[in-house]
């Protein structure tokens, strides 16, 4: 199993510990032969030192690494799997996080009932769903780890690792669409306003205001913004190349009153926030190094009088006000990269007026109606 070096470097010395004829020399070499090499050295003789540790009087730091290694890495299957989320679909590190520790607990499940992943049943999974729901957690939750095991197991039956996918004819939990909540205009403009008239450092409102503009303008998500580089912006087309979910890149637009503050922000505060450190994102702090997401979700809620208000809920407000306006769902879900259409659909129901108001236009029985109410 792979390891961190630390802990690489934990199992030699007690190697060197049992094994008295191993010089110090010997492991000098040994540690000058780099992670890799003494990862796969480990990897060899591994069960056989920890036979040893035991006998030694380590038998705690034994315990200690195998918990660390079991934490980092998971089982093999898992490992694998992980790697082929990173390198072959590009997840960013949050999601696979999230996937590690959905799909460990479902290990750790099947190790009480003296399974494993890889010949786990499908009444293992039903048995671990009905458990989430007696302990109370909610349906979309219970959703997000049936998804992620349904993708780990279509994985395994891929790589021949399995002969049967146990999350077969399993439903998901049905879920309550949450709609989402969304900013009016005139919130907007008070947030913008409210930045402009705040005391602080000139360079730090030019920047913020930039901020707030970019993020109703192109709906982008928080990850997306800190990691918006120079030269993916383009103030002469107003538009923005954006790394969404998966690496996917996609091109959007951005309005005037956007690249208006873009550009004030670019020649006159980022020089001075970056000073002598040399920086390709777009938005820095006053070190000259890019901005958290933590960072950025303070900025946007102190930008609102009472403080509701978040970088999600900027982006909910493009997208609905765009729904509003007449924008198609095609241009929305494109604009904000939703790999499918039906996630972007929700916003129809946030804007009724318009929908309600489309209907009363063009619907035959609607015209009819609107013109007997005529006097």
């Amino acid at each position: 199993m792979p390891r961190g070096i630390l802990e690489q470097d934990v199992y030699f010395l007690f190697r060197r510990q049992i094994h008295s004829k191993t010089s110090v020399g010997t492991y000098s070499e040994e540690h000058s032969r780099g992670p890799s090499t003494r990862a796969c050295a480990l990897a060899q003789d591994d069960s056989a030192y920890v036979d040893q540790a035991n006998t030694c009087g380590l038998a705690s730091l034994k315990v200690a690494a195998h918990n660390e290694r079991m934490r980092s890495s998971g089982p093999q299957p898992l490992s694998s799997f992980l790697s082929y989320l990173q390198v072959e679909k590009g997840l960013a590190p949050l999601t696979l996080e999230a996937y590690r520790r959905d799909l460990l607990q479902f290990a750790e499940f099947l190790e009480s009932k003296q399974r494993h992943l890889l010949n786990a049943q499908r009444a293992d999974l039903l048995s671990f769903l009905e458990q989430l729901t007696t302990n109370l957690v909610d349906s979309r939750t219970r959703a997000r780890k049936l998804s992620a095991m349904r993708h780990f197991y279509k994985f395994l039956l891929l790589d021949r690792k399995i002969k049967h996918d146990p999350t077969l004819n399993i439903e998901s939990p049905r879920q309550w669409k949450i709609l989402p909540k969304s900013l009016a205009v005139s919130d907007i403009d008070q947030m913008l306003a409210r930045e402009q008239s705040r005391p602080q450092d000139p360079s730090l409102a030019l920047r913020n205001i930039a901020l707030l503009e970019l993020f109703y303008a192109t709906g982008m998500r928080v990850s997306e913004l800190v990691h918006l580089r120079l030269e993916d912006l383009n103030l002469e087309a107003s538009s923005a190349i954006v790394h969404g979910k998966g690496d996917k890149e996609r091109i959007v637009p951005f309005g005037v009153s956007a690249r208006k503050a873009l550009d004030g922000y670019l020649r006159e505060a980022r020089p001075r926030l970056c000073r002598a450190k040399r920086s390709n994102l777009v938005f820095i702090d006053r070190s000259g190094t890019g901005l958290t997401r933590e960072r950025v979700w303070r900025i946007v809620r102190e930008a609102k009088p009472d403080g509701k208000a978040s970088p999600h809920m900027l982006r909910h407000s493009c997208a609905t006000h765009m729904v509003a306006n007449g924008a198609d769902l095609r241009t929305v879900q494109t604009i904000l990269g939703h790999a499918d259409i039906a996630t972007t659909q929700v916003y129809t129901h946030v804007a009724m007026d318009r929908l309600k108001s489309v209907y009363r236009e063009h619907h035959p029985r609607a015209a009819a109606r609107r013109r007997m109410e005529r006097p």
